[in-house]
């Protein structure tokens, strides 16, 4: 058409195409401001001239958690949250809302699987009534960025992030598409406004974050809340933190007002020990740089059938076959013809190879039917030649253990060195307290089995 329909005149029109936004544009507009976009924030600064963040570290209210997160909240830090379901994601970070509301400043809880009214009555049964705690039931990330931006909050709460959907991604929400572009959103929200941001995750059967693997290596910290649904305990456990030590670990109590912490792990679990029974062993185990002392329990009984059982809880199942391997071939102990159960009491699950020479005494007592010390802690990993390894932080170790009051402790005689025997000296321990070195699983056990 060379002739304006309007005015009249020919050779005035001009082509426009209707280009519509990329998914970055609108990502940008949706979770950073005009005002961020025009003063170009993507601008590479030297060094020296950025200004380091002048904000501390907030307290969320709990020091075991505290603990978990390298001594608190980062502003502009972006953290998973994973557990089982009902294992109490939702009543921990409830709580820390209200905490934070009453000592920090507005709170934006997002709830995306619960009403505001649901929300509210798990409140009132948690006994919070933080005039600062702001709900908020929506699945839809424009909304939740927009009431940030008009409530500038203290702290924001994601429950959970399998229910949020971006409107410029067409599948369906809780897909790898829709986790991953929401997560990266929530981040850019978290780094442009220094607002922390706690999002909660489903697990798979697994016990794994669902969703992609990407969403770990995005935010800045991933904790899981651990333990058995049928004890009270629940393990806050830190696997990644930017900011701070990983495989921190927390310990909880779930009672009829919610999560309360538990300062003295230790004594709790060993509370309820049984006196005069054999294949009971106390061990010292290392969860990040708090030494736990758990008890080991074994069970060896003859084997009904033609192969012999082994079965494990809180212990990993193919280290538990290591060690019945070198009890037999070393010590020679004939376990290949018995059932072997082995369990951690509390619903605890501990990993770091220290344990070895606990779960090794343990085996050896229910075995040969001697009672091992009740006032003996063991610590030590056991190799392949029956031999006892050095293990990391003896001192710490040996120190939680007189502290509780235990008399003696089996350490490995490897790697004694001037570090290892400062470590010691520092601790400070008492004058009757006795430290018991030996270089092989014989030797200890001889020592523990008297």
């Amino acid at each position: 058409m060379g002739k304006c329909p309007d005015c009249g005149a020919w050779n005035t029109l001009e082509e426009s195409v209707d280009v519509p936004q990329s998914a970055a544009q609108q990502r940008r507009q949706t979770l950073m401001g005009p005002s961020q976009v025009a003063q170009g924030t993507l601008t590479p600064v030297a060094l020296p001239a950025i200004k380091p963040l002048v904000q501390t570290r907030v307290s969320v209210g709990y020091a075991e958690m505290d603990r978990v997160l390298g001594g608190g909240l980062v502003p502009g830090s972006l953290i998973l949250v994973g557990g089982e379901p009902g294992i109490g994601k939702s009543t921990l970070l409830l709580q820390v809302s209200g905490m934070i509301a009453q000592q920090v400043g507005p709170v934006l809880y997002v709830s995306g699987e619960e009403s505001i009214e649901q929300v509210k009555m798990r409140a009132e049964r948690l006994d919070i009534t933080g005039e600062q705690l702001y709900l908020l039931a929506a699945t839809d990330l424009e909304v939740i960025a927009e009431a940030s931006n008009r409530l500038k909050p203290s702290l924001i709460i994601v429950d959970s992030i399998q229910t949020v959907i971006a409107n410029h991604v067409t599948s369906a929400p809780g897909s790898i598409s829709q986790v991953r572009e929401c997560t990266l959103q929530l981040m850019h929200l978290a780094k442009s406004s220094h607002v922390p941001i706690f999002i909660i995750g489903h697990v798979t059967k697994e016990g794994t974050v669902a969703g992609p693997k990407a969403l770990e290596h995005i935010v800045d910290a991933v904790i899981y809340l651990e333990g058995e649904r049928y004890h009270s305990y629940r393990l806050l456990r830190g696997v990644k933190n930017r900011f701070g030590a990983t495989h921190e670990v927390g310990v909880f109590e779930m009672q009829g007002e919610g999560l309360v912490e538990v300062t003295n792990p230790s004594a709790v679990f060993l509370a309820d020990r049984v006196k005069g029974a054999t294949g009971s062993a106390v061990v010292v185990s290392m969860e990040g740089t708090r030494p736990l002392l758990v008890e080991v329990q074994a069970l060896v009984t003859p084997t009904n059938f033609g192969n012999p059982r082994c079965t494990t809880n809180g212990i990993d199942h193919n280290r538990l076959l290591m060690l019945l391997a070198v009890l037999t071939k070393r010590v020679g102990l004939a376990v290949g013809t018995h059932d072997v159960y082995a369990n951690v009491v509390g619903g605890f699950t501990l990993e770091e190879p220290s344990i070895d020479l606990g779960v090794a005494a343990a085996i050896a007592s229910s075995y040969r039917e001697r009672l091992l010390d009740p006032h003996l802690a063991l610590i030590g990993e056991i190799g392949l030649s029956g031999e006892l390894r050095a293990v990391s932080r003896l001192g710490i170790r040996v120190r939680e253990a007189a502290k509780l009051g235990f008399k003696r402790c089996i350490v490995p005689a490897a790697g004694r060195g001037p570090r290892v025997v400062a470590e010691l000296e520092e601790a400070g321990l008492p004058a009757d307290f006795k430290v018991i070195t030996a270089s092989s699983l014989g030797v200890a056990l001889e020592v523990a089995l008297h």
